[in-house]
């Protein structure tokens, strides 16, 4: 399965200073483990690997001496390959749950930097804001690897050529074709159901149906679940779990703005505040804050007390919230509000693997701008409709207070622009 972070890590190889050992961040079941393995079988002569927690004979032996030559020659012994600095890769998975390892990429950047050492872990930045942990600051390189965004779930459906011509459409501001663009407007809406997990994408791929999909999800959200409880204390995995299990319901109103009432009966920022961080730190939810003023640097204007909370996945948004996958493929005729906040999410998903904090404005609690991005010194509003019904009030008054040069409005409608309003597609929004 492609993945696009291939070229980022292709970037790293390559590099003949300043390489550092790496470490791949995600979510649990994003394929962090798929891809590393992928990329040394395509790019190195030999890969050793190593599971952690798993491995309980390597785990142990960095509890001992870290010196990386010793270190290297056992783990020769133990996977039986010759590790060969630049010729071989070197994974550590699950490195979570051995803190010294992680402490011994230190010494490999500052005695060993001939070595190519990658890391992942499915917790990784859960664990890594414990105090126990020591870890590395300023030697190690790292990247996050997301669920497949569209694009890449276009090529998983060998869709490549479709895709090319929505980059082409795009970066013209040309309409996409009639029949190409109900093609990729039904591709979508199949996206909102199985999501970018590559189990569930691989799921229908193989089987051609959407019917083994939703049980793929669910066990994800599972393991979720019972990471809530391996990682976190029982009084704590309460309120992860409680926080988590809201967000359909905060997503379902008209003000989507995270309510901690929602998760329990008389719910503070006191007591969820470190529920939601870990939930954000390990990945499962993606933070929008609400930002004052549509001015630059945007950051510096964040309310952070105030933020909407969005789904790793909008396939596992789609399957937690009990929508019909009727409902979802027959979005361009059915009118279903629940619809607007699963295409909220589909876009908080593809900004952030397109590497965009996510933002959003409101004024005075009479107008509301879904997105506010920042691209270079451009302040762009980003407004997303579900369907083909794009009026709205907030932008205009956006765009009158702030004067931006110009606004993005995602729907289905097809490429255009008009009035300083770029039209992209739902299906082209990972273009932006």
């Amino acid at each position: 399965m492609k993945r696009n972070i291939i070229k980022d890590l292709l970037i790293w190889k390559n590099r003949t200073k300043d390489r550092m050992p790496l470490l791949l961040y995600g979510a649990r079941q994003v394929g962090k483990t798929y891809i590393l393995r992928e990329f040394g079988r395509q790019f190195y002569k030999n890969t050793a690997y190593i599971n952690l927690e798993t491995n309980q004979t390597v785990s142990s032996y960095f509890t001992e001496n870290i010196e990386p030559e010793r270190i290297i020659r056992f783990l020769e012994t133990e996977v039986h390959e010759r590790i060969t600095p630049g010729e071989t890769l070197i994974i550590l998975d699950e490195i979570q749950t051995c803190a010294r390892a992680l402490t011994s990429l230190k010494y490999f950047r500052e005695k060993a930097p001939e070595y190519h050492i990658v890391c992942a872990g499915s917790l990784l930045s859960v664990a890594i804001n414990r105090e126990e942990y020591s870890f590395p600051v300023g030697n190690v390189d790292a990247l996050t690897l997301f669920p497949l965004d569209f694009e890449e779930f276009l090529c998983a459906l060998e869709e490549e050529k479709l895709c090319e011509n929505i980059k082409h459409s795009f970066q013209h501001n040309e309409a996409l074709p009639l029949a190409l663009h109900e093609r990729a407007l039904d591709l979508y809406r199949l996206y909102l159901i199985i999501g970018g997990m590559p189990r569930a994408v691989m799921a229908y791929i193989e089987s051609s149906s959407l019917l083994p999909v939703p049980d793929i999800q669910n066990r994800i959200i599972n393991d979720y679940i019972a990471d809530m409880a391996k990682y976190a204390s029982y009084a704590e995995s309460v309120k992860i779990r409680a926080a988590f299990n809201s967000i359909p319901v905060q997503l379902a109103k008209e003000n989507k703005k995270f309510q901690y009432k929602l998760a329990q009966r008389g719910g503070t920022a006191a007591i969820f505040g470190s529920a939601i961080d870990w939930l954000h730190f390990a990945g499962i939810v993606l933070k929008c804050i609400r930002i004052e003023h549509g001015l630059m640097p945007i950051a510096v204007y964040s309310d952070l007390s105030s933020f909407k909370l969005y789904m790793n996945d909008v396939g596992l948004l789609t399957m937690k919230s009990g929508m019909s996958q009727q409902t979802v493929l027959s979005s361009g005729i059915i009118d279903n509000t629940f619809l607007g906040a699963i295409a909220e999410n589909y876009v908080a998903q593809a900004f952030t693997a397109n590497h965009y904090n996510l933002y959003y404005w409101t004024s005075g609690g009479i107008a509301e701008i879904d997105y506010i991005m920042q691209k270079g010194e451009e302040i762009i509003p980003v407004e997303v409709k579900a369907g083909i019904h794009t009026k709205s009030k907030s932008l205009a008054l956006f765009m009158e207070k702030y004067k931006p040069a110009y606004a993005i409005r995602i729907s289905a409608r097809n490429f255009g622009f008009k009035n300083n309003i770029k039209s992209v597609p739902l299906y082209a929004v990972f273009c932006i």
